[in-house]
């Protein structure tokens, strides 16, 4: 019993702790509500992130404030009913963001982000799904020269700091890259590192399917009856009382639902998020990736078509889906490319799990015996599973990790 654990959350983040448990000779017990790779690791723009040391900030420019507020925008939406209890952790997170702070959350940030290829690329080659992990990277499109240098300059940055790779392409080179797109721009920043993940359920579902081949156990069941059982855990599922010396909660926006009953309430808010899926026509295609500065969605070339997808709607918990993002982008979207029909009759819809100090929790649960925590990764849950996995399996094990954990210990916000 002492090399066991229940896994809670067969997300990416989970499903991947479990694997580098296992794989270093754990039982282990994966345990969902739903099958691996069905919350919000479904849905995302399907990248492995490896430009993004940087995490997003809270705005501090008072015309982005203004915009943001006027509620009109594609990129970030809210439910009135969803601020008063929203202001506390935006607080906390806006004080995080002040250019001091934010430099040492960056740091930290970076360590785990610069992982991120070579964590995947281990498991996917291991799983047989190397060929979902593209190396085409990612484009954003610019509309001006201020914007265009304004992110060379940061280009500059991150591969100085962080050997991120880049290259700049003029309109021209952009055209040529892009023949299908509708609409003429100056220019492009092609971040070239990045993995664009051709399905990222698939992906999921192949690590999943790795750790069973290697004995791992997946079981249906809710992740709120854990609960002690002697000098262990328990939690109900399916198929009976599954035990385990050690939990690790791998919940995503929901862990602290989990947590709260243990003495431990981080301040985690939700980010909702949307997708939806055309087809094109005739015979055009899209090569990369791309956002659009003046439009701020992400258009990608996924095996199910080309999906949209919206940046962040803030919305208390269970709120009814509000898809008003997707419908002010569908029209702006055809208009960059021959989007044809819509393949899906409803979107997706998700959330994803922001702490206010952009830093996911990824270690002990303050005051409980072999309870660990493995949550909160906002927008890079996709790309940060592996990497999270591994430095967490190696914690629990003894083993000295292969990043400093301290940074993201649960234990910053008891």
């Amino acid at each position: 019993m002492t090399r066991s654990a229940i896994v809670l959350g067969a997300g990416m983040v989970g499903v991947s702790t479990a694997l580098h448990l296992r794989q270093r000779g754990w039982d282990v017990a994966l345990i969902d509500r739903r099958p691996p790779g069905e919350g919000a690791s479904f849905g995302n723009a399907g990248l492995i992130q490896r430009e993004a040391v940087h995490p997003h900030p809270f705005p501090r420019r008072i015309a982005e404030l203004t915009r943001i507020a006027r509620n009109r925008s594609v990129d970030a939406v809210y439910h009135p009913s969803a601020l008063p209890g929203l202001a506390s952790p935006l607080l906390r997170y806006w004080w995080h963001s002040a250019p001091r702070r934010y430099e040492a959350v960056s740091r930290a940030y970076a360590r785990l982000i610069v992982t991120c290829l070579d964590e995947h690329m281990a498991l996917a080659s291991a799983a047989g799904s190397a060929e979902l992990l593209r190396p085409i990277g990612w484009m954003r499109l610019f509309s001006n020269e201020a914007q265009m240098d304004a992110a060379r300059l940061e280009a500059d940055m991150a591969h100085r700091d962080h050997g991120v790779g880049y290259r700049m392409l003029d309109g021209d080179a952009l055209a040529e890259a892009e023949p299908h797109l509708m609409v003429r721009r100056v220019g492009a920043l092609h971040w070239t590192d990045p993995y664009s993940v051709s399905d990222p359920h698939a992906l999921t579902t192949s690590y999943a399917h790795l750790l069973a081949a290697k004995g791992g156990r997946f079981f249906l069941g809710d992740a709120t009856t854990l609960e002690r059982a002697g000098a262990g855990w328990r939690v109900q599922t399916a198929e009976g009382p599954a035990h385990a010396a050690h939990a690790v909660v791998a919940l995503g926006a929901m862990a602290g639902t989990v947590t709260r009953r243990f003495g431990y309430s981080p301040p985690l808010f939700g980010k909702r998020g949307y997708h939806r899926h055309y087809g094109m026509r005739g015979n055009a295609v899209l090569n990369h990736p791309f956002i659009d500065e003046v439009s701020g969605f992400c258009l990608v070339p996924m095996r199910a078509g080309i999906r949209l997808t919206t940046g962040a709607e803030f919305a208390r918990a269970g709120a009814p889906e509000t898809p008003l993002q997707l419908e002010r982008a569908e029209p702006i979207a055809r208009s960059l490319l021959p989007l044809a029909e819509r393949i899906e009759d409803r979107p997706w819809m998700g959330v994803r799990p922001c702490t206010p100090d952009m830093l996911p929790v990824i270690g002990r649960i303050p005051g409980q015996h072999q309870l660990w925590g493995a949550f909160g990764h906002a927008h890079q849950g996709l790309t940060l599973g592996p990497t999270t996995g591994r430095m967490l399996a190696e914690i629990m094990t003894g083993t000295r990790p292969f990043i400093d954990p301290a940074p993201y210990g649960a234990e910053r916000f008891n």
